[in-house]
């Protein structure tokens, strides 16, 4: 029997442009700055973005210091690419896309470093019929994002930039320095790509990736580099997990009851976990094969909603928390189970409070 129930899904996440569509369109509205060259709104309207403007009803999107965003976005008002480094989870991509988004009203000129390994995955390649009956020429050309991106006049991602091969790395010093690709199977102009106004690259890299010090040294110079570091203050993570874990809810087409005293008690855990230290300023051991970031953070509540949704009674409780808590923070390091028992024993069973109790409660499920 031929399934039609599959004919009208949804998109199980759209990218910025079209999430934020109203607030785009808002800012560029009532955009009064300079813009840049190529831009779709000013400086100031990519950070009201970015950061959100209460009084205009704009999201706060990403937190930051200003300072750190404003660099960012005046980086790429340059002719530099922007390198964004930072440990897994700290949501890089994310900024990587919402400035896209922003500048450019196109988030998915994207490419993945672990993806490329040849030039045609980087530059272009061609359209091998159309080559065979017509020779060389531009109809015949395939373009990658980021020749899309220089001929369009667009901000292109790269994803990991620090996996791909050095070699290829070096490809690509003609595009940031002289913002132009030379196909020599073209004659003439035809052969010269020249970057339209507002093209440039931001780019994002782990930290923790081996990587990303075997960049090569020709093409770090073309980039300011710009540590994205985890979120520092409790609540405002707090804040963030509560917001995306709604919006993952909703695509979900799930009504759970999120109580911010348990996504507390499971953003707590993450934030001393990943920083070594328990919110009193105490020591505790760090986990060596888990990142615990807000993102990790996001998914384990996301996850424990589910959970509620299709096993419990709706409402999400620690105990769903902490099944999904164990399985995010115990991967392949067998010594993150002692160290993980050491910080309930330590730090979670002192706690006052019901949901802390809840979560002592529950710590047999590291044994």
């Amino acid at each position: 029997m031929k399934n039609t129930r599959s004919n009208n899904k949804a998109a199980q996440r759209e990218p910025a442009e079209v999430t934020y569509r109203e607030e785009l369109d808002k800012l560029m509205s009532m955009d009064p700055g300079p813009m840049p060259p190529g831009w779709l709104m000013s400086p100031r309207g990519v950070e009201k973005f970015l950061l959100g403007d209460e009084k205009l009803g704009i999201e706060r999107k990403f937190v930051a210091d200003r300072a750190m965003v404003v660099r960012i976005i005046i980086s790429l008002c340059t002719s530099r690419g922007c390198l964004l480094v930072g440990e897994p989870g700290t949501a890089k991509s994310w900024l990587s896309e919402l400035l896209a988004a922003a500048i450019s009203g196109n988030s998915t000129l994207t490419l993945q470093g672990g993806a490329i390994s040849q030039v045609s995955q980087l530059l272009y390649s061609w359209n091998e019929a159309l080559l065979r009956t017509e020779g060389p020429s531009r109809k015949a050309l395939v373009p990658t994002p980021l020749l899309r991106g220089m001929m369009e006049g667009q901000l292109v991602r790269f994803e990991e930039i620090a996996r791909c091969p050095q070699a290829l790395q070096d490809a690509m010093l003609s595009v940031l320095s002289d913002r132009v690709v030379v196909i020599p199977e073209l004659p003439g102009e035809d052969g010269v790509i020249l970057a339209r106004e507002g093209f440039n690259l931001v780019a994002t890299s782990n930290s923790v990736d081996e990587g990303v010090h075997s960049m090569s040294a020709a093409l770090k110079r073309r980039m300011d580099f710009e540590e994205i570091r985890p979120i520092r203050h409790l609540n405002d993570e707090i804040d963030v997990v509560l917001r995306e874990v709604a919006r993952a809810n909703r695509r979900a087409g799930i009504d759970v009851a999120l109580e911010q005293s348990v996504v507390e008690v499971l953003v707590t855990i993450f934030h001393e976990l990943r920083n070594g230290q328990t919110l009193d300023g105490r020591s505790t051991d760090r986990l060596a094969g888990a990142a615990l970031s807000t993102a990790e953070a996001v998914s384990v509540a996301h996850a424990a909603s589910l959970n509620a949704w299709y096993y419990g009674g709706g409402a999400m409780t620690v105990e769903h928390m902490m099944h999904h808590v164990i399985g995010s923070a115990l991967k392949d390091q067998p010594e993150d189970r002692r160290r993980l028992k050491h910080y309930f024993d330590t730090t979670v069973a002192p706690r006052k409070g019901e949901h802390w109790q809840q979560a002592w409660a529950l710590r047999s499920l590291i044994h």
